[in-house]
């Protein structure tokens, strides 16, 4: 089922013992274009911090109730490594965090999520597996090993069309069982009066400069006008998406 990174912002955390916060934002992977981490705002809970939530620890199905619940304790929440999460996360605070909680590094392996394509539950590894298999693991991170995004610094970005810049980015939408970013959304107003919100699929973006914020895809002006026009999440279905995908001569994520 689609999401939007928009109708999570907000929403209500509860762990198995009690409530956590709420999101803020999400961290994604700007290589697969995966959801990696929820940025939840723990208020006077945990005084003055944020916390990563990871989609391991997200029970299904996520929901359209603004409410999402997790399969952790309020004390694993409150005794998981801190994070400054106003600065860039490195390989290493990933590190730390999934030892913590016993999940797989996802960036090892060949699926979205190291073990497959979609984060599935995992039981949480004890203290002794953990240390076990820190050897096999063990590498050196860089800085520029880092591929996390913040949803919320992206939000705005100018979107380049082959002939222009159609518009710029207003929300993302994403599947909520692999957590798998499948498309943009794109407010196209600033230089279509009239105009509306389309969605552009990761699939066209051909490259992002992070310098001048600006996503560049392949597609023109033209076939954003033709596009059919994105009202909000619940209205993508498959025959929709078809239509969308026809419209620019490419071929669905499905396929």
């Amino acid at each position: 089922m689609l999401n939007s990174i928009s109708h999570l912002s907000g929403a209500k955390v509860t762990a198995r013992d009690g409530d956590i916060g709420h999101v803020k934002e999400a961290f994604f992977d700007d290589r697969s274009w995966a959801i990696r981490y929820l940025v939840v705002d723990a208020g006077s809970w945990i005084t003055g911090r944020e916390v990563l939530i990871s989609p391991y620890a997200v029970k299904q199905p996520l929901g359209g109730d603004k409410h999402i619940h997790l399969a952790l304790t309020q004390a694993q929440v409150r005794n998981s490594p801190d994070v400054d999460t106003h600065q860039p996360v490195t390989r290493q605070h990933e590190r730390d965090y999934l030892r913590y909680y016993g999940y797989p590094e996802y960036w090892d392996g060949g699926g979205l999520w190291a073990m497959g394509a979609v984060p599935y539950p995992l039981p949480l590894a004890s203290s002794a597996e953990i240390e076990a298999n820190r050897a096999m693991h063990e590498r050196d991170f860089r800085a520029a090993d880092v591929h996390l995004r913040s949803s919320a610094s992206v939000m705005g970005y100018d979107i380049q069309a082959s002939d222009d810049s159609i518009g710029e980015v207003h929300d993302y939408i994403f599947d909520d069982a692999s957590w798998a970013i499948r498309y943009l959304v794109v407010d196209t107003r600033k230089w279509w009066p009239g105009g509306a919100k389309v969605l552009v699929g990761m699939n066209w973006v051909d490259r992002i400069d992070w310098a001048t914020k600006k996503v560049h895809v392949r597609m023109t002006r033209a076939q954003v006008k033709s596009s059919p026009v994105f009202e909000d999440v619940g209205s993508i279905h498959r025959e929709y998406e078809m239509r969308l995908h026809d419209n620019v001569r490419r071929p669905g994520y499905w396929v």
